[in-house]
């Protein structure tokens, strides 16, 4: 089923006997079970307001197409969305219905916040089939921020996403990153949050296996020269950094970064890890094998031997582990939810999907 209005949506939905698996372009997360419900169809921008820094998007838009066009007039979303495609090998353009389904959130996070932060405003269709608008198309008309933060990050199981609207952010007319090799990720974690713990405005704080410890900052030019000297002095503990100007090659590495490429095609299962930055040295000494450390050293994506249960490796670190490649009989993907949090789960479920056929498992 691929609707190309909000109204067909609404009535396929209202029509529906059974589960249904709610999906862009199928390129994030786990699939649930059910006839498939495409967002595709529903493409398209809105409306969209430079000045104003606003954007008011179809949720079937390809991610890709609205980067072209926010590029086009040198503007970004702030969160910097990663492409999960090549991750898990399943062909296909990832929508921005799908980012904000699963608040998908890369690098530039540790400064401009995550997806839920740029979401000003939501329209979709919850279970029973109702159209439902909260927020607004602009920022000086944005009321009800609680509901659209709801549904970001809430994998489809609350409502498909029909149009979502956000705030938007310049592209810096300068960059810079600095890298610094050959740290042990303890190492890494310590420069890092010696860079975000300065005044200089770190835009990106990561450790990227092979190439090094990388360190964003982002602006004016003459800005952007202060900066980097100012950190190469305070970073000369951990040894001497590589300064990386180039936007392009620039962009490349905080690329790999977001969409944890060095895992693309390998053999094992991939696990996505949150916890403290303090905790993430002890995260990676537990697995043992490759990680990918973004914000800070709070996220950690992790190559490990498929069907094995990293959770298990982690018990007594606070945080979340959630196995977003591979499969097991016996080690589920995500891990149970408290038995608080679970409640108003199950009560949120009930209110916007009394029926429970959107989604139960899985993601757009």
């Amino acid at each position: 089923m691929r609707p190309t209005t909000e109204d067909d949506l609404a009535a396929l939905v209202r029509g529906a006997t059974g589960p249904l698996r709610v999906q862009g372009g199928g390129t994030r997360g786990p699939l649930a079970e059910g006839d498939v419900l495409e967002t595709a169809g529903l493409s398209g921008i809105v409306l969209y307001e430079p000045a104003a820094l606003t954007l008011v998007v179809r949720a079937g838009t390809p991610l890709a197409e609205v980067q072209a066009a926010l590029a086009a007039e040198d503007q970004r979303l702030p969160f910097e969305p990663g492409e999960m495609g090549g991750l898990l090998g399943r062909p296909g353009d990832s929508t921005i219905g799908g980012v904000v389904a699963t608040n998908a959130s890369g690098p530039r996070r540790v400064q401009a916040g995550a997806c839920r932060d740029s979401l000003i405003g939501v329209r979709f269709v919850d279970g029973r089939g109702t159209v439902i608008k909260n927020g607004g198309r602009v920022m000086k008309n944005v009321t009800g921020y609680d509901l659209v933060k709801l549904l970001a990050g809430s994998h489809g199981t609350l409502g498909v996403l029909t149009e979502v609207a956000f705030k938007l952010q310049p592209i810096p007319p300068a960059t810079a990153t600095l890298i610094l090799p050959g740290l042990t990720p303890a190492r890494a974690v310590a420069a890092m949050s010696a860079a975000l713990g300065s005044p200089f405005d770190v835009t990106g704080a990561a450790h990227l296996p092979g190439t090094g410890t990388l360190i964003r900052l982002e602006g004016l030019a003459a800005s952007i020269a202060y900066r980097v000297d100012r950190l190469l002095v305070a970073l000369a503990p951990f040894g001497q950094a590589v300064v990386e100007r180039d936007p392009a090659a620039a962009a490349a590495l905080w690329q790999q970064v977001r969409d944890a490429a060095p895992f693309h095609g390998r053999e094992g299962d991939v696990w996505r890890i949150s916890v403290r930055p303090s905790d993430g040295p002890e995260v990676a000494a537990r697995l043992g094998g490759e990680v990918v450390m973004d914000w800070g050293g709070g996220l950690i994506w992790a190559l490990y031997p498929a069907g094995m249960d990293a959770r298990a490796q982690l018990a007594g670190i606070a945080g979340h582990a959630t196995r977003v490649r591979g499969a097991s009989a016996n080690v589920p993907a995500a891990a149970p939810e408290p038995a608080p949090v679970a409640a108003l789960t199950a009560a949120l479920r009930a209110q916007f999907d009394p029926r429970g056929i959107l989604n139960g498992e899985a993601s757009q």
